[in-house]
């Protein structure tokens, strides 16, 4: 992968490539990587209404197991003995973050560049297929400390429902009526602000930060090393972010249109901007909240962002309820003058 004369190196060393990340990030608690959009943006889902009701609803459905066992069905459990290669690598990586667990890794075959981390009660991670064959060793461990970090973050419950309510939705299924789809829509909100989180959880796994935006630059384009230059790429990503409040504009559309992901463009330059702050050099000082440490200002820190979130979601289940009113007054009025 060409870098060209532009530089996309930040303050820390790398820990080399093919090789275990020096720095054991032991008891880290996974606020310290939390972008506070996502933390703000699921404070918010939990108060919608009829958010409870749709989440027992998918449990009463699916349940945890048959849930388990429809992703994993059709996929391969890594272990020594399956894709050891895989399995070292991704050893490290939870040693790394100091996972409290090894959370069961499947490969499914898929040829599309993606993995996900599900689950209700028991979080497991798939990898495609396809992401083995476009990505090297180094990127297939930021994924995996990607979805470590979801994990870790406790995503992956309404990562799932969020799952369920697309494939549901894309049947026709209406599983509590017009509140679930205002409730995917903002699932969808927060899906994209926790994938910022889980970059920065992924950057800390492998602690250099070409590898996150090489991965990054391959998923977006799918070209090989020789054919694209990192360079051009954050420099791309720069003139999105140059862009400023367009990209919340776009994303106002992108709700109508089931998007679960940001642009790759701008999950580079969040991460860009996380490492500029300081913070990214911070944790690999040591400077991190552990895990049990007491956090007083959580609730404060949310109270704000949460209620504009609230009231961004009220507003938006209160169009879809009011445009199906409508349109049901308008079917029976065209009834009436028949």
């Amino acid at each position: 992968m060409r870098h060209d004369d532009f530089d996309t190196s930040f303050g820390s060393e790398p820990s080399g490539h093919g090789s275990r990340a020096a720095r054991i990030l032991t008891g880290i608690s996974s606020r310290a990587w939390e972008h506070p959009a996502d933390r703000a943006a699921l404070a918010a889902l939990r108060k919608l209404p009829a958010f409870d009701q749709v989440l027992r609803t998918l449990f009463g459905i699916f349940g945890e197991k048959p849930v388990r066992l429809a992703f994993q069905a059709n996929a391969v459990q890594v272990g020594p003995n399956q894709f050891p290669r895989l399995w070292d690598l991704y050893t490290e990586i939870c040693a790394t973050l100091d996972a409290p667990e090894r959370y069961p890794l499947f490969v499914s075959q898929n040829p599309v560049v993606n993995a996900g981390a599900y689950g209700m009660k028991h979080p497991f991670i798939i990898l495609n297929s396809g992401a083995l064959q476009l990505l090297d060793d180094d990127q297939i461990s930021y994924i995996m400390g990607h979805e470590v970090g979801h994990v870790m973050s406790d995503h992956v419950l309404y990562r799932t429902m969020t799952t369920l309510l697309i494939a549901l939705a894309g049947l026709g299924f209406p599983i509590v009526g017009l509140a679930a789809r205002a409730i995917l829509f903002a699932l969808l909100e927060w899906s994209r602000k926790a994938e910022l989180s889980a970059d920065r959880a992924g950057l800390l796994s492998v602690q250099d930060p070409d590898i996150p935006m090489g991965a990054m630059l391959k998923m977006a384009g799918g070209g090989r090393d020789e054919e694209m230059s990192l360079a051009e790429f954050v420099r791309q990503a720069e003139a999105y972010r140059e862009s400023g409040d367009m990209a919340d504009q776009i994303f106002k559309v992108l709700n109508l249109l089931g998007q679960s992901h940001p642009f790759w463009v701008l999950r580079l330059s969040e991460l860009r901007g996380w490492i500029e702050s300081g913070d990214y050099d911070r944790i690999l000082r040591g400077e991190y909240p552990r895990r049990g440490d007491p956090d007083p200002a959580y609730a404060e820190d949310l109270s704000e962002a949460a209620s504009g979130y609230t009231s961004g979601a009220k507003e938006m289940l209160d169009q879809v309820t009011g445009a199906a009113r409508r349109a049901g007054e308008s079917f029976f009025d065209n009834l009436r003058r028949r």
